[in-house]
């Protein structure tokens, strides 16, 4: 893509796409442990005493190379475990195609439908590296897309995620607001979607002062990124929080919690690779995608503990805590997008340690009151194994985000709820807009199958599988 400023060694991500068929292909088994024995038993002599030599006992993402008599690559086989442990641990095909040696590999196995699909999703995901900085060894063992599979789809979906992934592990001194402009500008040029910014001081003329006020202490300008596609079917509006390094504020974080704040535009780094998808995939839909893109930075400039500012939609906000800083960006943010009435409006943002602490890094938290919503996106989470968990929008707690100086509080004291009265807030400015919150972590603490340690889309998969069933399409 157009965006990536590419230093000295260059940049050439991986493109995640399916091996051409090929006749030589390798045979590569996927064996359940009940089914182990029974394909054992049909296999030759020799076959037969390699693989009991070797300990494969089919365990979840175990992979084994069979020789043939002349020493060439009979087959491989791929462990895929029993029901139990395949619910502890997600795309277990990718687990092994780690450890299988350089070819092309074809699959034999019984799985069909969205099993079958999640686990060649799975495959392409593992074959992601991020090598913008230093040399990376690209994965050896390639797939020929398995029959019965959407090959065209999958390849979509594995390009939104590492667009996703690219945002995000991208440090700010490469993405901040001005990159992550250009990255969305050229993801608008790629399909053919209209594409306009509003840029520092035009935010107050065009009434965005809480974007502006976040970003007006960084040298990069605030802005708001707004970008439409499609003509037709009903509207859905992403809105990702874009901050694109959180300093904190004067509410300076300590250094161990400002390490991986690069991440803080993982909100918005996942709405454009669920944006990707949906364009790549042409769902009938009118698109739209809003990013306030910001830095919270420190200079004499900066907004303060105890100012009480005035957002978009009217509201007074009294800043407890400028380490808060992402929920009013996307206050503005949302309070535009309920003005063009969508159908469905979504916000996505790494926004509270609280739902870290809530669910853990595997799980996107996110909050509706809409059952048809919940029940397609719970559905499509299962079928994209891209799991989900809803939290409540607590109406009790509301009273926490109401200080009495202001209409809101930014930074409810206490540290109870977080993730919660952090939705409450949002939903204030979603105005009568059908609207769910995902306040995602866009972050893996350590490699897994599939998934390398690093940036990572939580929920886009899930949200994709569910809007057709959502927006009736």
């Amino acid at each position: 893509l157009g965006w990536r400023q590419k230093p000295a060694k260059g940049y050439s991500p991986v493109d995640l796409k399916f091996a051409p068929a090929d006749a030589d292909a390798i045979p590569l088994y996927l064996l359940e442990v009940e089914a182990f024995d029974g394909w054992l038993a049909r296999q030759s002599a020799p076959a037969k005493a390699w693989v009991l030599q070797s300990g494969f006992a089919a365990a979840l993402g175990e992979a084994l190379t069979v020789p043939a008599t002349d020493g060439s690559m009979l087959c491989a086989i791929a462990g895929y475990g029993t029901a139990s442990a395949r619910k502890r641990a997600r795309f277990g095909l990718a687990g092994a195609a780690a450890k299988l040696p350089r070819g092309t590999y074809k699959l034999v196995s019984d799985l069909a439908g969205a099993q079958l699909e999640a686990e060649a999703l799975g495959w392409l995901l593992g074959q992601y590296i991020f090598d913008r900085y230093a040399e990376a060894k690209a994965p050896a063992a390639q797939l020929v897309a398995p029959e019965g599979v959407d090959a065209a789809r999958i390849e979509a979906i594995a390009k939104g995620e590492a667009l996703t992934r690219d945002l995000i592990n991208t440090p700010a001194n490469d993405m901040g607001p001005v990159a992550l402009e250009a990255a969305a500008s050229a993801l608008a040029q790629a399909h053919g979607a209209q594409f306009h910014v509003i840029r520092g001081e035009a935010l107050l003329d065009e009434n965005f002062p809480l974007i502006h006020t976040v970003g007006r202490a960084s040298d990069q300008a605030p802005r708001l990124i707004d970008m439409r596609w499609g003509e037709i079917g009903p509207k859905l509006t992403l809105v990702g929080k874009g901050v694109c390094f959180d300093t904190g504020g004067l509410n300076l974080k300590p250094g161990a919690s400002m390490a991986l704040m690069k991440k803080d535009m993982g909100g918005a780094a996942t709405v454009m690779g669920l944006a990707e998808m949906i364009m790549a995939l042409g769902l009938k839909v009118q698109l739209r995608v809003l990013i306030p893109a910001v830095e919270n930075a420190v200079s004499s400039s900066a907004f303060r503990p105890g100012d009480i500012l005035t957002s978009r939609q009217g509201l007074t906000v009294e800043i407890n805590n400028t380490d808060a800083e992402g929920r009013l960006v996307l206050a503005d943010a949302l309070s535009f997008g309920a003005e063009d009435t969508p159908d469905l409006m979504i916000s996505m943002a790494t926004l509270t340690g609280a739902a870290r602490v809530a669910v853990g890094p595997d799980l996107a938290p996110y909050f509706s009151d809409d059952s048809a919503f919940v029940s397609a996106l719970e559905a499509g989470a299962a079928r994209a194994q891209d799991p989900v968990w809803r939290l409540p929008f607590w109406e009790p707690y509301e009273a926490m985000i109401e200080p009495g100086i202001a209409d809101l509080d930014n930074a409810p004291s206490g540290g109870f709820a977080g993730c919660i009265t952090a939705a409450l807030f949002l939903r204030r400015f979603a105005g009568e807009t059908n609207y769910a919150h995902f306040d995602v972590y866009g972050w893996n603490p350590a490699a897994k199958p599939a998934r390398p340690k690093g940036g990572v889309g939580m929920a886009a998969r899930a949200l994709l599988e569910a809007l057709p069933v959502m927006l009736k399409l």
